[in-house]
């Protein structure tokens, strides 16, 4: 009898973290900002990658950023779409350089610091390659 008490806790628990889990994997996966607020996820992620790197004046990332920027091609085609696919993805790439460079300085395992070092590479590359088409295509 005394185990009935401690099976059902363990169960309930067991279903709820389950519930929260796919529920919040389903807010982030769905970028459903609304539940995400409801549940306290977004602010921990605007206070997580919401940062802004003084030196350069460049945005770390935030998702709230992605989807203003997916959203601001949403209603574009064309010239107009390649225009600003490639003005918006030129900043976004330099700064994941930027979060490369700083894993260089900082990453533990050289693993990361290896990862950095082919994202910086791959990175500049297409700065270059979209930098190109800019001027090519007389953006």
């Amino acid at each position: 009898m005394s185990r009935d008490p401690l099976l059902i806790g363990v169960v309930g628990a067991l279903i709820g973290g389950a519930a929260v889990w796919f529920l919040a994997t389903n807010a982030v996966n769905s970028n459903n900002t609304d539940m995400m607020r409801m549940m306290g996820v977004h602010e921990q992620m605007e206070e997580m990658m919401g940062e802004t790197n003084a030196s350069s004046g460049s945005h770390m990332g935030m998702s709230s950023s992605m989807t203003d920027m997916t959203l601001s091609l949403s209603d574009k085609e064309g010239d107009a779409f390649d225009q600003a696919f490639i003005q918006a993805m030129i900043p976004h790439h330099q700064g994941a350089i930027e979060m490369a460079q700083l894993a260089q300085q900082q990453a533990k395992h050289q693993e990361i610091k290896d990862l950095a070092d082919a994202i910086i590479e791959a990175q500049n590359k297409e700065i270059n390659q979209m930098q190109t088409w800019l001027e090519a295509w007389g953006y």
